[in-house]
């Protein structure tokens, strides 16, 4: 799951979204250097994240994309499940999802000093462009794994992510169906109590 599900599935707590958006920026036992629900939120993105790539049904949809993208197929499948979430969003929630993009780009900016150097630095472009809103669109996707591609190790295979995406379109929509619930589920659980998924060694090696 990429930013705009990690999002949605922090429930209401801002500190859990603070911290479950900059979760891939803080490695090991530099969690513990956040406050409790930041510390939170990190722990529940390495739970989302861990939960995820063992997934079967997400293994179905990398294989779509792995002859373009190898090892970073699940990269790939991250940014399109975020384009079904958004494009399906009222399936999800109650609110708009323009309103539920504005209100997490404040939450972040309200705690923008306490983030991570690297999240600084992308914050405000991934603001100014929507671009959480825009994954609905497949121009949004693609202006997102070109982004990702000029800007990390990431494959610049776009073209060839963007044609699979169209020729799967409606395999790659049943499978994140079947994938969403049970996510949601795991993810509110945790919330509930996280103490009964993290062990420490996890939450260090993570």
């Amino acid at each position: 799951m990429n930013y705009l599900a990690h999002l949605y599935l922090s429930g209401d707590d801002h500190k859990v979204m603070v911290g479950n958006f900059i979760g891939d920026h803080v490695k090991g036992r530099r969690f513990t250097r956040f406050a409790g629900g930041v510390q939170t939120g990190i722990l529940l993105h390495r739970h989302i994240d861990t939960f995820t790539d063992n997934h079967p049904v997400v293994r179905e949809s990398m294989a779509l994309f792995r002859e373009g993208y190898r090892r970073y197929a699940g990269v790939v499948c991250d940014i399109i499940y975020d384009h079904f979430l958004a494009a399906h969003w009222k399936d999800f929630s109650e609110k708009n999802l323009s309103d539920f993009v504005s209100h997490s780009h404040s939450v972040l900016m309200r705690h923008y000093f306490g983030l991570p150097l690297r999240v600084k630095q992308f914050l405000p472009f991934l603001i100014k462009s929507r671009r959480l809103e825009n994954y609905q669109y497949f121009e949004g996707i693609e202006k997102t794994l070109r982004i990702m591609s000029a800007n990390s190790s990431l494959p610049e295979e776009t073209n060839f992510a963007m044609k699979r995406l169209e020729s799967h379109y409606n395999e790659l929509y049943d499978q994140f169906s079947r994938f969403m619930p049970e996510i949601a589920a795991s993810a509110k659980a945790f919330l509930a109590s996280p103490s009964a998924f993290v062990s420490f060694d996890h939450a260090v090696i993570s």
